[in-house]
């Protein structure tokens, strides 16, 4: 496993606009990371003069862009409004692979008021077996977050990429996303996870997660054969300026045991 972090560890110097996008990518390499997992909220523009200068930066650091993440939401009742999300993953494909990024992050959706979740995984799996065709063309994996909503377990997880039935689709695992039976679900998805997510949200000071065991959770992705980017996504209160980097050197000794 190799160890990168997403720009969402860092929203709000993102926000703000005290940090930029090329900063995020400059300390991640300071803290020893291998790639950068971006997301779109915090792109100024997706202007490819922009998109060129970000790719050259992480080339000149060394750096992986192993994800692009944006959002999506395939549980809407109308059609039309499911073509048009159809069609944003088809643009939001084109700026991944001019980045270069192997994958994209997506979400499935939450249940609109009034309609089963039988109704939503028919949605969901219809367009996503729709989305997939440009993902194949392109050469470009979707990943699926467990997100909540219609994601909210491995079962369901489980069931949208079954049903999808492409080796084009696999899940984004995140630590932190499932509610119950923590470490279970994340055994059960972990065999079709192409990233994680190591979500922290209150770090001690020799970088652990308070609520999650991360020995536990590295083991069981070795178990499962797990391979990619273990990636970095803190929520919690304190400066990500001064936690993330104490996260990292926690993950690196852990992933050399």
């Amino acid at each position: 496993m190799k160890l990168c972090c997403t720009s969402y560890s860092y929203r709000e110097p993102l926000k703000s606009g005290t940090m930029k996008v090329e900063d995020f990518i400059t300390v991640a390499y300071e803290i020893g990371l291998d790639g950068v997992e971006l997301v779109s909220y915090f792109f100024p523009t997706f202007e490819r003069t922009y998109l060129s200068k970000i790719k050259r930066l992480a080339l000149n650091h060394g750096m992986d862009i192993v994800v692009f993440g944006v959002s999506t939401n395939f549980c809407h009742p109308d059609p039309q409004k499911r073509k048009e999300e159809i069609k944003r993953v088809r643009k939001w494909l084109e700026i991944a692979e001019f980045l270069g990024a192997p994958a994209l992050r997506i979400f499935a959706g939450h249940v609109p008021e009034g309609y089963s979740e039988e109704d939503a995984f028919q949605w969901v799996v219809t367009s996503l077996k729709e989305a997939v065709k440009y993902a194949e063309n392109m050469g470009i994996v979707l990943a699926m977050e467990n997100h909540g909503g219609i994601t909210s377990t491995a079962d369901n997880v489980i069931r949208i990429i079954e049903e999808v039935g492409s080796e084009w689709l696999r899940a984004l695992l995140d630590t932190g996303n499932y509610r119950e039976n923590v470490y279970e679900n994340i055994a059960k998805t972990a065999p079709y996870a192409i990233h994680v997510h190591a979500k922290f949200y209150e770090v001690t000071e020799d970088g652990r997660e308070k609520n999650l065991d991360y020995n536990r959770i590295v083991s069981i992705l070795r178990d499962a054969g797990f391979k990619g980017y273990l990636s970095i996504e803190y929520e919690g209160k304190e400066d990500p300026k001064v936690a993330v980097p104490r996260i990292a050197k926690f993950l690196r000794e852990l992933l050399k045991k």
